[in-house]
C-alpha cells in the first residue's frame, strides 16, 4: 500500500505542478503568467486576469508540491479540488461529462484522487508521517473538499464580479497634416 500512495502522491502531484509551471513561468508549451491571465480575462470573464491567473498557478505548482511530499496533504487537496472547480465550472462543464469532447471527468478523477488520498492518508512514506501530523480520515477529506469548492466557487464569483478594466484615454495629440 505504501509504494501504492507514494506512486499515486508523485505521479499526480508532479502533474499538477507541470500545469503550474505552465501558467507561472512558460514551461512546458505553456502560456506564462501575460498568456493564461489574458486567457482568463478575456476567455473566461474572470478579472483581473493576472490575479487569477497567479493564484491558478501558484495552487496547482505548490498544491501539486505538497501532494507529492505528502505534507499538509488536507491543505494540498482543497488548493487542487479548488483550481479543478473553477476549470470545471468555466471550461468543462458545459461539454458534458466525457474529456474526448472537453468535459469535466479528468478534472473529476483528479479530484477524486485528492479526497481519496487526504481520506486515507498519504502513507507512512510521506512528510505528514515523519512529522507526525495525524491529517488523514473522512472528516479531513471532507473538509478539504469543501473548502476547495466552496473556495472555487468563491473566487470565480469575486472575478466574474470585479469591473472591467477601463480604457486608458489617449495622451498623445493628433499631430497636423
Amino acid at each position: 500500500m505504501e509504494l501504492g500512495l507514494l506512486v499515486l502522491r508523485v505521479v499526480v502531484g508532479l502533474l499538477f505542478m507541470g500545469h503550474g509551471a505552465q501558467k507561472l513561468f512558460g514551461w512546458f508549451g505553456g502560456h506564462g503568467l501575460q498568456g493564461t491571465a489574458g486567457f482568463f480575462e478575456q476567455g473566461l470573464g474572470l478579472r483581473p486576469g493576472k490575479v487569477h491567473a497567479a493564484g491558478a498557478g501558484a495552487a496547482e505548482f505548490f498544491g501539486g508540491l505538497l501532494l507529492a511530499l505528502g505534507l499538509l496533504t488536507p491543505l494540498a487537496a482543497a488548493a487542487l479540488i479548488g483550481v479543478m472547480t473553477v476549470a470545471v465550472a468555466t471550461v468543462h462543464f458545459s461539454k458534458g461529462v466525457w474529456s474526448t469532447e472537453g468535459g469535466y471527468e479528468y478534472n473529476a478523477v483528479l479530484m477524486a484522487v485528492a479526497f481519496a488520498v487526504t481520506a486515507v492518508g498519504p502513507g507512512n512514506w510521506s512528510l505528514d508521517h515523519e512529522l507526525g501530523f495525524d491529517v488523514q480520515g473522512a472528516g479531513w477529506a471532507l473538509a478539504a473538499l469543501a473548502a476547495g469548492v466552496l473556495g472555487g466557487f468563491t473566487l470565480l464569483a469575486a472575478g466574474r464580479r470585479a469591473p472591467q478594466p477601463q480604457q486608458q484615454p489617449s495622451t498623445s495629440r493628433p499631430t497636423a497634416a
